[in-house]
């Protein structure tokens, strides 16, 4: 960690917000939404998948097999887990959207309520 704190190195897993909103214009991912309930009912990317982080690892068959995923969470933190997570279930193309909703709203991109 702090080798990349000091390089400024992005994380491997993870896309940033250009590549994650042209991702989604070209509706070519899945974007999981791994936040709590509470959190999706203030906003979250249309045509999100919901499934609450604590839930992933058994609901994992209800991410579509075809096409990349995205996953996604308030801040970023909490996605990153969710790549590890569907990594471990046979998922190889996943990335985790750096910054979050909070990013994904500072950029002005669409947000559902």
């Amino acid at each position: 960690m702090f080798g990349r704190l000091m390089h400024n190195q992005p994380d491997p897993r993870e896309i940033d917000q250009a590549g994650g909103g042209e991702a989604y214009d070209r509706q070519d991912s899945v974007f999981v939404d791994v936040r709590e309930p509470e959190e999706w009912a203030e906003g979250h990317i249309p045509g999100a998948l919901h499934i609450p982080l604590g839930e992933l690892a058994r609901r994992s068959d209800e991410v579509p097999a075809e096409g990349s995923v995205i996953t996604v969470c308030r801040g970023g933190v909490r996605s990153l887990e969710a790549v590890d997570i569907l990594r471990a279930a046979g998922r190889d193309d996943v990335k985790s959207l750096a910054g979050g909703m909070l990013d994904w709203a500072k950029a002005g991109r669409e947000i559902e309520r």
